[in-house]
C-alpha cells in the first residue's frame, strides 16, 4: 500500500458530547507525538498543466503552468474559487491518478527529488467525507491501515497497538474507542479520521476542506488541535480551504490559484506565530492580508465560485 485516502463523510450531528471534543487540547501526548514524522521533506511540482479531452472536440485546460515548492515542515494554506483545479493539484501531490486520464498532462511532482507518479508512502490525505467503516469501533477505524498492505508487513503488532494508543490519547478519544461512529459527533468522527492519518506519521500531509461540514464552533476546535498536533509533530501540510479566515488562522504560507485555467494569483508568507490570538485576527496586518485574498479572488473569479470570511 502507498498513499492512503482519509476522508469524511456528511455530518449530521455536530452537538454531540463537545465537552469531550474540547478536551483533546489537553491530552496530546508529546513523546509519542515528536516521533509522529520528520521535519526532512521536499515536494516540488514543475510546470504542472492538466487538460481534460471534451467530446466535442477541443481540449480544456484546467491548471496552465502551476510551479510549487514545499521544503519545510510548515502548514501551507491553497485557497480559489470552487473549480479551479485546488483538488486535482493536492491529488497530484499525493501521486492519486484518475483512472483513465493522463495526470498531470504534462509537468511532473517530485517528492524527496524523486518522481511522484502513482501513490507515495509518505503522503497521507484527509478529505471533507471522513469515510469511517460504522461496522469497526473507533480503535478498530485507527488501526486501519496496518491490515493493509505495505503497513500490516512494515510495523510488529506491539509497535502499530502503541501508535494506535498513542494518537487517540492525543485526539482526545481514549474513551470513545469502543464506540462507532454512529455514536460520535461530526466532530469526533473527523478526530476519528485525523487519528487515522497521522497514526502512519506522514511527513506530508494533504488536506482537502477537512473542516468545511462542521460548525462554526466544533470547526474552531479542529483547528486548535491540529495546530498543537503540527507543534508537537511538524510535517509538512497542504490544505485546501474555501474559509480566509481559516487560511490566516492557520497558514505559515497562504497560496491563492485563479479561476480556470489556474495560475497562482498570490503566494505569500504569515510570521506570526501560531496560536493567533483574536488581537491579531483584528489588527491591521490580519485585515490588510485578509483584503489582499480577497481582492486577487474577485479579480480572477469573476464573481464564480465559492468564499468565506469567518466572522
Amino acid at each position: 500500500m502507498g498513499n492512503l485516502t482519509v476522508s469524511q463523510d456528511n455530518i449530521t450531528d455536530n452537538n454531540m458530547d463537545k465537552s469531550a471534543d474540547k478536551s483533546a487540547d489537553k491530552s496530546v501526548d508529546k513523546s509519542a507525538a515528536t516521533s509522529m514524522a520528520t521535519t526532512d521533506i521536499s515536494l516540488q511540482l514543475n510546470e504542472i498543466v492538466q487538460e481534460y479531452a471534451n467530446a466535442d472536440g477541443p481540449v480544456t485546460r484546467v491548471i496552465d503552468g502551476i510551479s510549487l515548492s514545499f521544503d519545510k515542515p510548515t502548514i501551507n494554506m491553497l485557497l480559489g474559487p470552487s473549480g479551479c483545479g485546488k483538488s486535482t493539484l493536492l491529488h497530484m501531490m499525493g501521486g492519486v491518478r484518475p483512472f483513465g486520464v493522463q495526470s498531470p498532462t504534462s509537468g511532473s511532482v517530485h517528492i524527496n527529488g524523486e518522481a511522484c507518479d502513482g501513490p507515495h508512502d509518505d503522503a497521507v490525505m484527509v478529505f471533507q467525507r471522513y469515510a469511517n467503516r460504522p461496522d469497526l469501533t473507533v480503535y478498530e477505524n485507527v488501526a486501519f491501515p496496518f491490515r493493509l498492505g505495505l503497513w500490516k508487513k512494515k510495523f510488529p503488532e506491539a509497535e502499530w497497538k502503541k501508535r494506535v494508543d498513542d494518537i487517540l490519547e492525543a485526539v482526545g478519544l481514549t474513551d470513545k474507542k469502543n464506540l462507532s461512529s454512529a455514536q460520535l459527533s461530526g466532530g469526533q468522527n473527523q478526530r476519528v479520521a485525523l487519528a487515522r492519518a497521522l497514526v502512519l506519521r506522514p511527513r506530508i500531509l494533504l488536506m482537502d476542506e477537512p473542516f468545511g461540514a462542521l460548525d462554526a464552533q466544533t470547526r474552531e476546535e479542529m483547528q486548535q488541535l491540529l495546530i498543537t498536533l503540527h507543534k508537537t509533530s511538524p510535517c509538512l501540510i497542504v490544505f485546501v480551504t474555501h474559509d480566509v479566515t481559516e487560511a490566516l488562522l492557520l497558514g505559515d504560507r497562504v497560496i491563492v490559484l485563479s479561476t480556470q485555467p489556474a495560475k497562482i494569483a498570490d503566494d505569500f508568507e504569515i510570521t506570526e506565530s501560531r496560536p493567533r490570538s483574536a488581537v491579531w485576527q483584528r489588527s491591521t496586518e490580519a485585515v490588510t492580508m485578509q483584503e489582499r485574498v480577497l481582492s486577487q479572488l474577485h479579480k480572477f473569479s469573476a464573481g464564480r465560485g465559492t468564499l468565506r470570511v469567518t466572522i
